[in-house]
């Protein structure tokens, strides 16, 4: 789901940024040497319950892999994710 839609790295805000239907839903990250630190996931309430946001976490940990980083969770909906999807404990720091 979402598949088609990319991720943007919105450098200038430390946002990945995933847009569906006109509704922008985002991860705050801010990086570090080699960690990034994801602080906080939000997806607008017309999104919620629609698959939004783990769509746009598995995009980002695809990202992150990609580019040889590190991972440090402080948001608690991908602290959640990463207890249900184990395959991404490689790229925790």
């Amino acid at each position: 789901m979402y598949d088609d839609l990319p991720l943007i790295n919105n450098t200038a805000i430390h946002n990945f940024e995933l847009f569906v239907d006109g509704q922008r839903a985002f991860i705050d990250y801010q990086l570090r040497g080699d960690k990034i630190f994801l602080i906080h996931t939000e997806v607008p309430v017309l999104l919620e319950g629609k698959g939004v946001a783990p769509a746009m976490v598995e995009k980002a940990f695809k990202w992150i892999e990609a580019n040889h980083l590190k991972m440090v969770p402080y948001c608690a909906f991908i602290k959640i994710f990463l207890k249900r999807h184990s395959e991404w404990e490689s790229i925790l720091a």
